[in-house]
């Protein structure tokens, strides 16, 4: 079992266009984040806050190889879905890989990256007050 922590803290903005889509597109990114043993999926929620994306999701992996893995695996996924051709920056090899699903954006870390860059703490607000844990089975 893994756990998804979804920091929404939704400010007074008017909803996403296409709420369906958007909640489409991030069931399949944590579901294939979750079925490639992603630690600790975060989601933000990023309305009226950042002009680039509607939620930013954030994952962990255990080697560089697994945060690969996991990337190559969303792209497809997202692809054969017909979601999205996500642009993605970093390579094999990388601690830090960014993926572009237009109303998403994905950042997979090793935990020391992870920590360091606290993408968390500066995208999320109050982070601790707005987490909800839910139980992915």
């Amino acid at each position: 079992m893994r756990t998804i922590i979804n920091a929404t803290e939704t400010p007074a903005s008017a909803p996403h266009s296409d709420e369906e889509g958007l909640a489409r597109l991030l069931s399949v990114i944590t579901d294939s984040l979750d079925e490639d043993k992603a630690e600790n999926i975060v989601v933000l929620d990023l309305t009226g806050r950042a002009g680039f994306a509607e939620r930013m999701v954030i994952a962990s992996g255990l080697s560089e190889r697994q945060i690969s893995a996991m990337a190559q695996h969303l792209e497809r996924r997202l692809k054969e879905e017909n979601l999205a051709r996500p642009q993605i920056e970093g390579d094999q090899g990388s601690d830090w890989v960014l993926m572009d699903a237009g109303d998403v954006v994905v950042h997979l870390f090793m935990p020391e990256s992870r920590e360091l860059y606290a993408l968390e703490r500066m995208w999320g607000g109050d982070f601790d007050a707005a987490a909800e844990e839910i139980a992915v089975e």
